[in-house]
């Protein structure tokens, strides 16, 4: 087979076994993946090229059995615009996903537990604002005169099997601060509205994420500690208190 016939020759998905077009091949370290298979995975994962067939395999089951999650979600507060995080604080679980149709897209649900940090990037972008002078020259405002772009970008860091950075954009665009709606030269980004807006919104995600793992893991330790019998101040039995500290006979509040 000439070289033209291997580039046009067809090829089969190592997972559905449906044959692949001419621009729809993602290549796996020992097979091809279609890709509708592709849009399958996590939209964090990054490392397909390294993966094999057997490990693809593995993360669609996953992805199966996480739509299950997506159902049982329940959304208690959300933060950002586009892209948001969507947490349940009831079951001590999160997601973050930019689609209106959950279902559809089966976001990946995170235990609160998987956090391993959390952090606000602020970005700065400035360019110089320049005039026109009697020459038809571009220059310099004295003093310089400066444009301010501000992105404001959550890094969630987890213990997860397919990725381990989750990122996102709280505005949908920059914050812009400019000479003519500055108050000060050079500007305070932190009297703008929407700067503060978005920097306080990243600030409460990275306190709720952090201040959530760090309840989870001392519940974990809690519940692994040996129990004490004691004796329940309300029926007089001896007793080991439940989860929530109730006597196992008749319901009362004791002491563990």
């Amino acid at each position: 087979m000439g070289l033209f016939g291997k580039i046009f020759e067809k090829k089969e998905c190592s997972i559905c076994g449906g044959e692949i077009g001419l621009l729809g091949n993602r290549k796996l370290e020992d097979g091809n993946l279609c890709k509708e298979c592709a849009a399958k995975l996590s939209p964090w994962f990054s490392d397909r090229r390294n993966s094999t067939v057997t490990e693809i395999q593995e993360q669609l089951a996953y992805r199966e059995d996480n739509k299950r999650a997506v159902d049982a979600f329940h959304t208690t507060c959300s933060f950002g615009r586009n892209t948001k995080i969507l947490i349940d604080e009831d079951a001590k679980k999160f997601m973050v996903t930019s689609a209106r149709n959950l279902k559809d897209a089966n976001p990946d649900v995170l235990d609160f537990s998987q956090v391993t940090g959390c952090d606000l990037d602020i970005e700065e972008d400035r360019s110089e604002e320049t005039r026109e002078d009697a020459e038809g020259n571009s220059v310099s405002y004295n003093p310089p005169w400066f444009c301010y772009s501000y992105d404001f970008k959550i890094i969630i860091r987890v213990n997860h099997p397919y990725f381990d950075t989750m990122s996102f954009q709280l505005n949908p665009s920059g914050v812009e601060i400019n000479p003519e709606n500055a108050t000060s030269n050079p500007p305070n980004p932190r009297l703008n509205q929407d700067y503060k807006e978005y920097e306080a919104m990243g600030k409460e995600i990275k306190e709720i994420l952090t201040r959530a793992r760090q309840q989870v893991r001392e519940e974990k330790e809690s519940a692994a500690k040996p129990k004490t019998a004691v004796q329940c101040p309300y029926c007089g039995a001896t007793t080991i208190p439940d989860a929530n500290g109730h006597c196992e006979y008749c319901g009362g509040a004791v002491q563990g």
